[in-house]
């Protein structure tokens, strides 16, 4: 068989295979409440984002004193991610910071992030059951240094200190037209941590999607850090949020509640110390639209 043969032969082959029928919109967003979701832009979509937390709804610094937390701003975050393809998408953040250890210390604070998805694998009828996607953030504070005193992490005696890192798979699935799941295992490391704790931190997440109607869903999430020193008994907590979002058509809108004070992974997964049953959870917004470019 000749070249030419061979290949208006394959080429029959593979226009005879049949094209796989996508399974889109596993998430609605990006986001689903903390966790980040499978979903990545589309070539040449630039998504800005605004997310805000706002203090504690209840408990001993909420109530009617700071009208149920709205008098207060926990976190902010402001950025935009682009589609350099449809498989891989990179964004830049810049966060207040919010998390802090049980004995009052902050996290990291104004920090920027710079992030990427890559998504390795999508759902298909009649193919692969589920999308794969990675994560990767880094981030790095600007705050102010405090000198002369190592036992806290903002005396950023070396640069390097101001770093955190995270890393994450999404495994998703697409149950039906109104049910989405989602397992994500990560991992975070902090460059600089306070004596008793641990550079490394691995985490465990569960994400899920409802869709009550063409326009609102219900979302949740829930995040697991592994680590004998991250127990409630030392003041630290798994992270839960639940949230609703509202697609306008140009914009995702979304309303949730978390016990987390931080925004982006390096801050919430090791840094929350709030408690839901104390009533340590705030309300929070994002909103998401998206342009062409």
């Amino acid at each position: 068989m000749n070249r030419l043969t061979f290949t208006i032969l394959l080429a029959f082959i593979v226009g005879a295979l049949p094209a796989q029928d996508y399974i889109a919109q596993t998430f609605k967003d990006s986001r689903v409440v903390n966790m980040q979701s499978v979903e990545v832009l589309p070539k040449r979509k630039l998504d800005v984002r605004i997310a805000h937390r706002f203090g504690d709804l209840l408990g001993d610094n909420g109530g009617w004193a700071t009208f149920y937390g709205l008098e207060t701003a926990a976190d902010v975050m402001i950025g935009a991610e682009y589609g350099l393809t449809d498989k891989f998408t990179a964004g830049f953040y810049r966060a207040k910071g919010a998390g802090t250890l049980p004995d009052g210390q902050a996290g990291l604070r104004a920090v920027l992030h710079g992030t990427f998805k890559y998504q390795l694998l999508k759902q298909a009828k009649g193919g692969a059951p589920f999308t794969i996607t990675a994560l990767g953030v880094a981030g790095v504070s600007t705050s102010e240094r405090i000198p002369d005193n190592p036992d806290i992490i903002r005396s950023f005696s070396q640069f390097s200190h101001r770093m955190a890192y995270h890393g994450q798979l999404m495994i998703a699935s697409k149950l039906s037209d109104r049910i989405a799941l989602q397992l994500v295992p990560g991992y975070t490391h902090r460059n600089i941590v306070p004596f008793q704790d641990e550079n490394g931190l691995f985490s465990l997440g569960m994400g899920a999607r409802v869709q009550v109607s063409r326009v609102l869903g219900i979302v949740g999430d829930f995040t697991l850090p592994f680590s004998g020193y991250r127990s409630t008994d030392n003041g630290f907590y798994p992270i839960l949020g639940i949230g609703f979002e509202i697609d306008s058509g140009g914009h995702i809108f979304q309303l949730n509640f978390t016990n987390a004070t931080g925004i982006m992974e390096t801050d919430y997964i090791p840094y929350t110390t709030t408690n839901w049953l104390d009533g340590e959870f705030r309300f929070g917004f994002t909103i998401s639209r998206l342009f062409n470019l």
